[in-house]
């Protein structure tokens, strides 16, 4: 017979288990997440996705440690929309954002269309993931670059309870401390906020890391979940690097490798510590495990020269152009998911994705609970993520740039991927392009002419889409010469 004694010690145990296991329960009902959004990188542009001169180890250790989709879409070719989109679960035509936002704010005259209208603040009606996260009792910050908005519509303004760096600027003027000044983007002065406390030689990709860091060990010490949005500006232009660094890439120049810009390469490697210090702080603490990491792009790479460099910023073959166009160069992105509980080291995923997805995505796996009827743009991936199956309820993705571009030159356009065909209307001729993306991957055979009947199929879907989403269109220019 058991003693009273050992009895009560044995419910005081068993009491205390409970506890421990409902404690558990709850902080991982609620996984921190971490959401690294790089500017401009392609996705060719990491070593796990085929870059032959870049080195990410960092960012290779976090695919090996999770989900890498090998056919990851941004919503837009360019980067506030898709930062609208990626926040808010919407496409860009919905929200009608399809363009960066100094581009909004007037597009040119002397081409044959007018560019669509589009709008330069995310509207404040917009709900975004940070809002539903901070009402669960998320610490949610946002560090980095914001490029949604005027003051009135900063990341405070959205649901993030930190805003460190977010102007609506688009980039820097340059990545070296005090980080201000006017002459590379015209006579505009431009700044980054609360990072005054810096020294000479000091570095943005860095110091938005130590930021970061600031709010893991803040969101640790009050024992709450966070959402730390991380936005850097690299590898975005102004192409600047730390010199060493710089140094270390022109000794390993190789031309006969595919990347060849080692100012560029050497952003990225800056960008690749700064995943693995995150990495590290969150392991050191004991909340790594518990934590949801993202790390993607905001567009494809960009394939312009920088200012008075002569060879290009990176290239993102085998895929066709780059950043600004609808070619796979322009769309496609890395994307890598870390499911908490260090599930599915190492696996990819092959079915396309599009970063509009993530908001359903997030919510889920944060089992945040909303009244709200959530935006249907995106679907939650934790089915693919786990066991590979697809989602539900879409077969067609939609993209729409109604504007123009430089580099490459690009026109407005739209574009709809259905299975493996993907079709480009170009809105100035009406002409059409279409590819089958299994054969030809490098879209460099248009089968428009050879299949009429897909061609016209996919153009009256695209057609019916823009009208159910109410996207925007430019108008023809009546100044125009040829």
């Amino acid at each position: 017979m058991v003693s009273k004694q050992v009895y009560f010690w044995i419910m005081v145990w068993c009491g205390q288990t409970l506890v421990a296991a409902a404690a558990t329960e709850s902080h991982t009902k609620h996984p921190n997440i971490v959401l690294v959004l790089a500017d401009d990188l392609g996705a060719r542009d990491l070593v796990c996705d085929g870059a032959d001169y870049h080195e990410t180890p960092h960012i290779d250790q976090l695919a090996a440690q999770g989900v890498r989709f090998t056919q990851a879409y941004a919503p837009a070719p360019v980067c506030t929309p898709t930062r609208a989109s990626l926040l808010t679960g919407k496409h860009p035509a919905r929200l009608h954002m399809t363009i960066w936002s100094e581009g909004s704010l007037a597009g040119p005259t002397n081409r044959k269309l007018l560019q669509a209208h589009s709008l330069h603040d995310l509207p404040l009606a917009e709900k975004t993931v940070a809002e539903y996260l901070q009402a669960s009792g998320y610490l949610t910050a946002a560090i980095g670059k914001w490029h949604l908005g005027n003051a009135a519509n900063f990341p405070e303004t959205q649901g993030f309870d930190i805003g460190i760096g977010g102007t609506h600027w688009g980039a820097p003027e340059t990545f070296f401390f005090p980080y201000r000044g006017a002459g590379r983007f015209g006579q505009e002065f431009r700044y980054v906020p609360h990072l005054e406390f810096g020294k000479p030689g000091e570095y943005l990709t860095d110091r938005l890391t130590d930021e970061a860091l600031r709010v893991i060990d803040f969101a640790a010490k009050a024992k709450r979940p966070f959402f730390l949005y991380l936005a850097h500006h690299a590898p975005h232009t102004p192409i600047e690097a730390k010199p060493d660094d710089v140094a270390y890439f022109e000794r390993k120049l190789d031309h006969q490798l595919r990347h060849r810009n080692p100012i560029y390469a050497a952003m990225i490697k800056s960008l690749d510590e700064s995943v693995g210090r995150v990495a590290d702080r969150l392991e050191s603490l004991g909340i790594y495990e518990n934590t949801l990491f993202i790390f993607t792009s905001d567009n494809g790479g960009y394939i312009g020269q920088d200012r008075k460099q002569t060879m290009p910023v990176t290239t993102n073959w085998p895929l066709r152009s780059g950043k600004g166009s609808l070619y796979e160069g322009g769309l496609r992105v890395p994307l890598i998911v870390r499911l908490p509980g260090n599930e599915h080291r190492g696996e990819t995923r092959n079915q396309p994705v599009v970063l509009t997805d993530l908001f359903r995505t997030m919510l889920v796996l944060s089992d945040v609970e909303s009244k709200d009827a959530l935006p249907d743009d995106g679907v939650d991936l934790t089915g693919i993520l786990k066991s590979g199956a697809r989602p539900n309820s879409r077969e067609e993705f939609y993209f729409h740039y109604p504007h123009y571009y430089h580099a490459p030159r690009m026109t407005p356009a739209g574009a709809v991927r259905s299975g493996n065909l993907k079709l480009i209307e170009y809105f100035e001729d009406n002409r059409l392009e279409l590819f089958d993306l299994a054969r030809d991957p490098n879209e460099e055979t248009n089968l428009a002419l050879e299949l009429p009947g897909d061609a016209q199929r996919l153009q009256s879907r695209l057609a019916a889409w823009r009208d159910r989403v109410g996207a925007q269109m430019p108008k023809s220019n009546p100044k125009f010469k040829n």
